[in-house]
């Protein structure tokens, strides 16, 4: 059988990992075995990550339009079921945008909303 010299492969693989835990904290960023540990939780938790982040950010929209319509004595629930009896199409992340960058904006919405609810 031949003899297989590894020494440029064990060392380019290892190389690859420790540089994608550079940066963590103590034996993590130092030690070989524990950085693929480390690295394969990290990429758990990145996975995760991204499915959470999109839930975070409509919660977040969420509760801007709330509190903009609190502000118009309107609760969330009857602004979005009044958006909807007024055939305005806009999103969550829209509608937050105007209610932070543009309350006066948010104001005629809002405005629109109430005259579609009582209609």
């Amino acid at each position: 059988m031949v003899r297989v010299k590894r020494g440029n492969v064990k060392r380019k693989r290892r190389a690859k990992v420790m540089k994608r835990v550079k940066g963590f904290y103590g034996k993590r960023s130092r030690n070989y075995r524990q950085a693929i540990s480390s690295a394969k939780r990290a990429d758990r938790y990145s996975f995760t990550g991204r499915k959470q982040r999109k839930r975070q950010f409509r919660e977040l929209w969420i509760q801007r339009i709330n509190a903009a319509c609190r502000i118009s004595d309107i609760s969330y629930n009857r602004f979005i079921h009044g958006l909807a009896k007024a055939s305005i199409e806009l999103d969550r992340k829209m509608l937050a945008h105007l209610a932070v960058v543009d309350p006066s904006g948010f104001e005629l919405i809002v405005t629109k909303v109430k005259e579609a609810l009582k209609a």
